[in-house]
């Protein structure tokens, strides 16, 4: 059985599209899944800062709206960025176990916390992140940052900025678990590193497919 599955064209999301693909195929042989890669309005318009979003469909809207119209049977998303509510007529038929909720403060190599210099900025994309960083130091100063994480680690080396907070999960699935970092403290955001299948309501054959890797 083929499976076209929309998502998006980022290198985290062609991962996210692997991790899939491989724990399926150790529950169903007989499936091959098949990516459609599109983008979403989050992906083309970086002017928009995440922190007034809510939970919208920024990231989900265009694959969403490709299943909702049949060109493709499933789509997949970070589970965090699900919107509430979801688009009419399609429904979540699983949610991954996820790898990592952590964020981590990524940090050029050689810096520590102690050596950030007094001031320094730390790009995030949420009010949450920015309080988690104030509680290592109460010094530091947040700044809104958008784009790929490979953009956003470009930032760092470049020196426009003095860290980065990113996703743990994302580092580990861009097998990017060598880079200098901190955990930060305190809760995540809700869903965060786990995988989510959205399909057409009604589609229980892709319902039935997908319990393979429903947590």
């Amino acid at each position: 059985m083929k499976i076209l599955v929309c998502a998006r064209s980022s290198p985290l999301s062609r991962a996210q599209f692997e991790e899939i693909r491989d724990a399926l195929v150790k529950y169903r042989h007989d499936v091959v899944l098949e990516p459609l890669w599109t983008t979403s309005p989050g992906d083309l318009d970086l002017t928009i800062s995440l922190r007034s979003l809510g939970k919208s469909d920024f990231f989900t809207r265009d694959l969403d709206m490709m299943v909702r119209d049949g060109k493709a049977r499933v789509a997949i998303h970070s589970a965090k960025d699900l919107p509430e509510p979801l688009a009419e007529g399609l429904m979540v038929i699983a949610v991954t176990r996820g790898i990592d909720l952590r964020d981590s403060l990524v940090l050029r190599r050689g810096e520590a916390l102690q050596t950030l210099r007094k001031g320094a900025l730390i790009a995030t994309s949420s009010e949450r992140r920015d309080r988690q960083v104030l509680q290592l130091r109460s010094d530091l100063q947040c700044v809104d940052i958008r784009g790929m994480i490979g953009a956003r680690l470009d930032r760092l080396e470049k020196g426009e900025v003095d860290g980065v907070v990113v996703a743990e999960a994302a580092l580990i699935r861009l097998k990017l678990g060598d880079l200098n970092r901190i955990y930060l403290p305190g809760e995540t955001a809700p869903m965060q590193g786990r995988l989510a299948i959205v399909a057409r309501i009604g589609d229980e054959e892709m319902k039935s497919v997908f319990q393979a890797v429903d947590s």
